[in-house]
């Protein structure tokens, strides 16, 4: 049962009792909303990230902007990784609602694999930036990028940390009902982080001057 399927589906039974006298809602109703109610928590954190980027990214204090730190190359490069990690996660969901449990290792090596590579880039362009004296504390602009990009790459390690701990739960528990509901939540919580790093190469590197 999906986390969409467990938000719309209706109490079939006869039961005339009042819905605030039926007891608690079934887990998979509670799991579902309170994963949303996260999800929109970060949105909300990241829009105030967006919001402190927009303001502070013409601060240099003299320093280097955006064209002369960035390498477009690399960041499309980097961006392309992850979005192809976002159709091997679905593939993976795929894999998950079919219960093929090969076909659910295959999409989750190939989606660890892809994020790993865009954590390898982004980690890459940090250090090289700081190498050149373009640390965080070089501007307020510099500290705007560090803190946007950097917490959405704190985001992808946990994803992938919370990936592995998913499939070896697979390994040991199968597709029990709990372990679909998490590794549901999981795919949901991917493709935010997808969403978000296309505002983050929209607004950050594209719109750099």
């Amino acid at each position: 049962m999906s986390l969409v399927d467990a938000l719309t589906e209706t109490d079939h039974d006869t039961d005339k009792t009042p819905i605030s006298e039926r007891g608690p809602a079934p887990v998979e109703i509670v799991v579902a909303f309170g994963f949303w109610l996260f999800l929109l928590s970060d949105i909300v954190m990241f829009s105030a990230l967006f919001a402190a980027y927009a303001v502070l990214s013409g601060q240099t204090a003299g320093g280097p902007a955006g064209p002369q730190l960035f390498d477009r190359m690399n960041v499309l490069i980097e961006t392309g990784c992850l979005l192809a990690s976002s159709f091997t996660c679905g593939l993976f969901t795929l894999s998950i609602e079919a219960r093929n449990k090969p076909g659910a290792y295959l999409w989750a090596a190939v989606t660890f694999a892809l994020g790993a590579a865009f954590l390898a880039f982004e980690l890459t362009e940090f250090t090289r930036m700081i190498a050149q004296g373009a640390g965080p504390t070089r501007s307020a602009f510099l500290s705007a990028f560090f803190t946007l990009v950097g917490t959405h790459g704190l985001h992808v390690t946990f994803g992938l940390g919370w990936l592995l701990t998913m499939m070896a739960q697979v390994a040991t528990l199968g597709f029990q009902p709990m372990v679909v509901r998490r590794l549901l939540c999981f795919s949901l919580f991917w493709h935010a982080l997808d969403i978000v790093w296309i505002g983050v190469f929209t607004i950050v590197y594209l719109g750099a001057h």
